[in-house]
């Protein structure tokens, strides 16, 4: 699903305009980054925890010679947790 099918969506079930739902999904996914900028935790009950954490420094090997060795740098990545709720529909998939 993009952001337009979601805008989409929502305006259809809500009678809402488009764009004011696009200003609300826009204005809560910079609200969602900024809090994950500042190294935050994002948590939506039910539905998931959004947080950043720190990837260790590694060693990396070229595909096509694998006997080269790339140093890969410790980094932070974004990761999500899914909630009871998601986990239970998702799982629950036939």
């Amino acid at each position: 699903m993009t952001k337009r099918e979601l805008v989409n969506r929502i305006a259809d079930e809500t009678g809402l305009i488009q764009q004011q739902v696009y200003l609300v999904i826009q204005k809560t996914l910079d609200a969602i980054t900024e809090s994950l900028v500042k190294g935050d935790t994002v948590e939506f009950r039910d539905f998931g925890v959004f947080e950043v954490k720190t990837r260790k420094a590694r060693l990396g090997r070229n595909p096509n010679k694998p006997e080269n060795t790339v140093p890969i740098p410790p980094r932070r990545v974004v990761k999500f947790k899914p909630g009871k709720a998601m986990k239970s529909k998702v799982l629950n998939l036939p």
